[in-house]
């Protein structure tokens, strides 16, 4: 049996620990037992093997029951059983905690094993909240108690005795007393531990009770000093302490340090994939390093934080996210300033990416020119690598195929550029964009292999973003290849960890595949359904790129739904959603070419396959030619014109030198051998 209480209190870091365990638990021999409050909210309903219980107020029954462990059954507190149970509405810790101010008040006794009142019911005075109980308990107590009460609920809900001694200025002897009446008096507990005497509050309400009776001025020193004495005990492992040293900075009144360790804990939560501690910590630092006074160690920490903010804020908000292209040119601002060049080209690289994942084409590649201008000045492989990068991406997406992969060239020296590799999703998206580009140009097995290289680098990174992103991605390009059961099943992945991680940019793009490949397996409506849910998702995020294939794909499955006058108006959208996107425009050419044969117009149809080609040689994009071209010639085989039809599907499948295995060549040489018959 594993138990966990309190959920609504919980940390990122064991949240994710929990959801890893709770999806282990189907087959294993183990009881997992939570509770938690309403406002908390999980992942877990969907599991077969997942029951939720409401645990109600105690009943009268069981209230009575309990009071009566606390009360005894004598007859003279049968009435005031009665009043709190009312108060209380059946709360147990606050019926506990009732009864326990009624002993501190005097107005309980106990007279042997008897408990009696010594006040009439209408002279008693119970606080209409537990918060208002704990706070008089609190108030009641001596001075030296309360004092080290409120300096416990500053230093956490669980404290060791060395941290105790190192801020309490007291003797070990006057602390030990202390200790013990809090205990007596139910305020804390002494619970087991390794090496160190540890103490926990009976309750977190307490702790947040006896936090907020402490004025803000004495507040802050005591964290100031709980964070000295941080320090001071864990000298040697000071980075495993970093998040409650920015906790305690964070509240006092040394901004200087606070900013120090916010960053450095912020730094650390990235690291280690805790996206929204991350966030937290660095927006706290951020805030905190706008008041300390100006100078070039200022503009320097100001613009570690900003630059690693908007790497998580990437993550957490989304490329095209508002804070995130704050945070972004913030950073620019400062490195520019500073003269750092290197910042200066990441940092532009950020605003880069958010542009372009508006869809912004043009004002991209005038970013992606400025970065490669920067690199060069600047010389570093790192800088090279974002300029590379933005400068593939723009080609690609514009229908530069040919530049591209130039540009994919130059850039692949320097991937392994630690700078670079350490953005989330930046190598991994610029490996992805590698293996579209060869698809387009028709050569499939290098796309298969920059798939697998993605993939590999994904794993290696250690990162689960970098695996969200390429699992995603993979999927993608499974749907350019016409491979529904791989999309699915890189699909299927990527969505498990952008669900387990909070990914929202990587869940909705996820699901346009997914529903085009469920499409496909029969599950039509649902496909419908997912790709809806995945572009309004990015709409509300800002996102474009891509938008001419997924409202391509959207209108695919709404054609295998028997929706097409539905998919007609759909793929029109596509075609005029943004005019710069040229790569994927000979695609959506051939789909609305498909649907107008099902409607018998076969003119517009031949016209369409037509302008497809077309304008796939104009890109080289051989794959997306073969592909109209293979429409093209099944309609004039329709027509009588098998000559026409052999003569130039042959042509364009004779180029063809690998990737025979993809549906597209299956197609085009079956269709091959049927107008040879």
């Amino acid at each position: 049996m594993v138990i966990f209480e309190d959920l609504h209190w919980i940390d990122e870091a064991t949240q994710e620990f929990l959801n890893l365990l709770a999806d282990s638990l189907g087959t294993a021999k183990i009881l997992l037992l939570v509770n938690y409050r309403p406002e908390y909210s999980h992942k877990w309903n969907s599991k077969t093997y997942y029951t939720q219980l409401r645990l109600d107020p105690l009943g009268k029954e069981s209230a009575d029951e309990m009071l009566s462990a606390l009360l005894g059954d004598g007859v003279e507190v049968t009435s005031l059983k009665r009043v709190i149970i009312e108060k209380t509405e059946g709360n147990p810790f606050f019926m506990e905690e009732t009864v326990q101010v009624l002993f501190d008040e005097g107005a309980l006794v106990r007279d042997g094993v008897a408990v009696r009142l010594t006040k009439a019911l209408g002279e008693l005075k119970i606080p209409p909240t537990v918060q208002g109980i704990l706070a008089a308990r609190i108030d009641r107590l001596p001075a030296e108690a309360k004092d080290l009460l409120q300096t416990l609920a500053v230093i956490g809900r669980e404290f060791p005795l060395s941290l105790i001694r190192a801020v309490v200025a007291k003797s070990d002897d006057e602390i030990n007393r202390l200790l013990d009446d809090l205990q007596l008096g139910e305020f804390i507990y002494e619970q087991p531990a390794v090496g160190d005497t540890e103490y926990v509050f009976k309750h977190a309400l307490t702790q947040e009770v006896a936090y907020a009776s402490v004025l803000i001025e004495r507040r802050q020193q005591l964290h100031e000093r709980t964070a000295a004495a941080l320090e001071t005990l864990y000298t040697s492992t000071v980075e495993e302490h970093l998040a409650a040293l920015a906790h305690h900075y964070g509240r006092s009144a040394n901004l200087d340090k606070a900013v120090q360790y916010l960053t450095r804990a912020g730094q650390q939560a990235l690291n280690r994939s805790a996206f929204a501690e991350a966030q937290a910590q660095l927006q706290q630092g951020l805030e905190g390093s706008k008041k300390l006074p100006e100078s070039p160690e200022r503009d320097a920490r100001e613009l570690e934080l900003a630059r690693t903010l908007a790497q998580v804020l990437l993550v957490t908000r989304g490329f095209t996210a508002p804070e995130t292209r704050a945070a972004a040119e913030r950073a620019r601002d400062l490195a520019e300033k500073s003269g750092n060049l290197a910042q200066l080209v990441a940092q532009v690289f950020e605003i880069w990416r958010n542009f372009f994942f508006s869809g912004d084409y043009p004002t991209a590649g005038l970013l992606a020119d400025r970065l490669l201008y920067l690199a060069e000045r600047e010389g570093n492989p790192t800088s090279f690598a974002f300029a590379f990068r933005a400068q593939a991406d723009v080609s690609f997406y514009r229908g530069d195929l040919a530049g591209a992969e130039e540009h994919f060239a130059r850039w692949s020296g320097f991937l392994d550029a630690d700078g670079f590799r350490q953005v989330p999703g930046a190598a991994v998206g610029a490996i992805a964009t590698a293996g579209f580009c060869a698809e387009a140009l028709g050569h499939a097995g290098s796309a298969r292999e920059r798939v697998g290289r993605m993939i590999a680098f994904a794993r290696d990174s250690n990162n689960p973003y970098d695996l969200a992103v390429g699992r995603m991605l993979e999927s993608w390009g499974s749907c350019m290849l016409r491979e529904p059961q791989r999309a699915e099943i890189a699909a299927t992945q990527a969505l498990a960890i952008a669900e387990e991680h909070g990914f929202s940019l990587v869940r909705n793009m996820t699901r346009l595949h997914l529903g085009w490949a469920r499409a496909h397996f029969g599950r039509a409506g649902e496909g419908v359904g997912l790709i809806r849910q995945g572009l309004a998702g990015l709409a509300e995020a800002g996102s474009k790129v891509g938008i001419t294939d997924h409202l391509t794909r959207l209108a695919q499955a709404q054609a295998l739904d028997g929706k097409i006058d539905d998919a007609v108006i759909t793929i029109e959208e596509a075609l005029q959603a943004n005019l710069e996107e040229l790569v994927f425009r000979p695609n959506a050419l051939n789909c609305r070419g498909e649907l107008r044969l099902k409607l018998d117009q076969t003119e517009l149809a031949e016209a369409d396959y037509r302008e497809a080609i077309a304008l796939a040689q104009t890109m080289q994009a051989k794959a997306w030619e073969l592909r109209a071209t293979t429409s093209l010639a099944r309609l004039l085989e329709r027509q009588g014109r098998r000559d026409e039809a052999r003569t130039m599907l042959a042509e364009i499948y004779n180029w063809f030198t690998e990737g025979f295995d993809t549906a597209d060549l299956i197609d085009a040489k079956s269709l091959l051998a049927q107008l040879s018959d």
